[in-house]
C-alpha cells in the first residue's frame, strides 16, 4: 500500500466509494458510526484495532456511549491522505455492518 499522498482528484474518486466518509478541514479522513449499544460499539472498536494492527496503520479511534469515530491520515506522509488511509476506511466499512453500525 502506497504512502504517497493522494491528489485531490484521487481522494474524491476514492471517497465516492466510501459512503459516510469525508475529509475534515485539516485534510483528515473522518467517519462516525452509531451502534445499538455501548457493548456493540466496544466490540467494533476492538475489531477496528485488529484491522489496524494487520495493516500496521492506525487511526485516532474514539469509543463513545453508542458510537465509534475515526480520524485517519498518514503521519509518515506529513498528515496527507494516502492509499493506506483509504484501505483502512474500506476495511472498516466492510466490518461495520456485522456490528450493526450505521
Amino acid at each position: 500500500m502506497s504512502a504517497e499522498p493522494l491528489s485531490p482528484q484521487e481522494t474524491r474518486e476514492r471517497l465516492a466509494r466510501l459512503p459516510g466518509w469525508s475529509v475534515d478541514d485539516t485534510g483528515r479522513l473522518i467517519r462516525s458510526y452509531d451502534l445499538g449499544s455501548h457493548f456493540a460499539a466496544a466490540a467494533m472498536t476492538v475489531h477496528i484495532a485488529q484491522v489496524q494492527e494487520e495493516l500496521n496503520h492506525h487511526s485516532d479511534l474514539t469509543l463513545g456511549y453508542r458510537s465509534v469515530s475515526l480520524v485517519v491520515s498518514t503521519h509518515s506522509a506529513g498528515g496527507a491522505l494516502t492509499g493506506k488511509d483509504i484501505e483502512l476506511a474500506r476495511r472498516v466499512e466492510d466490518l461495520a455492518g456485522s456490528h450493526g453500525a450505521h
